[in-house]
């Protein structure tokens, strides 16, 4: 990337975070991921996609969207690992198939000159690939539901990003191309699970440490006032984590431009 090009993006992501505060978690993190994408494509593509770049990220969370209107759509954003085996497909996750579905869909958009099927597959293939990488995605206790630790999810995904995305680097450098679609899927989401184990332990070991006056917090969005994570307490969670969300967040990216 060009420098000056590199430090605009910068500025545009930053504005982007600060205005975020009251959406909800997942349009910040998919956002920045489908716009800084962009900016790692090569040079016969970025053209086209920056034409289009507000509609890759106001787009970037179509389908979490379509959760409400279709029945078959919250399969395609998790993989339950450790409950995989003989049990119905869809009541366990299809995410690391459906990305080459997806996939597939948009390379026959391209080939048929069909600008409206591209920019949509190009928005839906940026959402799954990102889910890919969350470890909560991987497992059936996607939410701490089975570890008193509910709420995590959120936690890891929303309340993170928020308050620590500033200090990441994003900057993946150039896509390149993959032979295997299926196999970089599959090594997306089991390198998301290997890191199940950490995301799990370390708030579970910070929480016998902080009682919940110093866990939680209060802080107005919009014209609510939410309980959060506590700051001290996210950036003891943050350090812990050793830099895992932004090093699933690159993954994300350079794994969205390469596709």
């Amino acid at each position: 990337m060009i420098p000056l090009l590199g430090n605009l993006w910068l500025a545009l992501s930053l504005a982007l975070f600060m205005t975020s505060n009251s959406t909800k978690w997942g349009f910040y993190g998919h956002q920045i991921i489908n716009r800084t994408a962009v900016f790692c494509l090569p040079l016969e593509m970025i053209g086209f996609y920056k034409t289009h770049i507000d509609y890759l990220t106001e787009r970037s969370v179509n389908p979490d969207k379509r959760r409400y209107i279709d029945d078959k759509e919250a399969s395609r954003h998790f993989i339950d690992l450790d409950y995989y085996g003989d049990s119905v497909l869809m009541s366990h996750g299809i995410v690391s198939w459906h990305l080459l579905t997806v996939k597939n869909y948009l390379t026959l958009a391209f080939k048929n000159q069909d600008l409206a099927k591209v920019l949509r597959y190009s928005a839906d293939l940026c959402h799954y690939v990102a889910d890919a990488h969350v470890p909560l995605h991987t497992t059936q206790n996607y939410n701490g539901q089975f570890t008193n630790q509910i709420g995590i999810h959120g936690f890891w995904e929303t309340r993170l990003p928020e308050l620590f995305a500033n200090e990441y680097n994003l900057f993946v450098g150039s896509a390149g191309y993959i032979d295997n679609v299926q196999e970089a899927a599959w090594n997306a989401v089991a390198s998301a699970h290997l890191a199940l184990d950490s995301v799990l332990i370390f708030e579970n070991e910070l929480t016998g440490r902080f009682p919940d006056s110093k866990k939680y917090s209060f802080e107005a969005r919009g014209n609510q006032t939410v309980r959060v994570y506590a700051y001290d307490f996210s950036l003891n969670y943050h350090r812990r984590l050793n830099g895992m969300v932004e090093r699933q967040m690159r993954a994300a990216i350079k794994l969205t431009a390469d596709l």
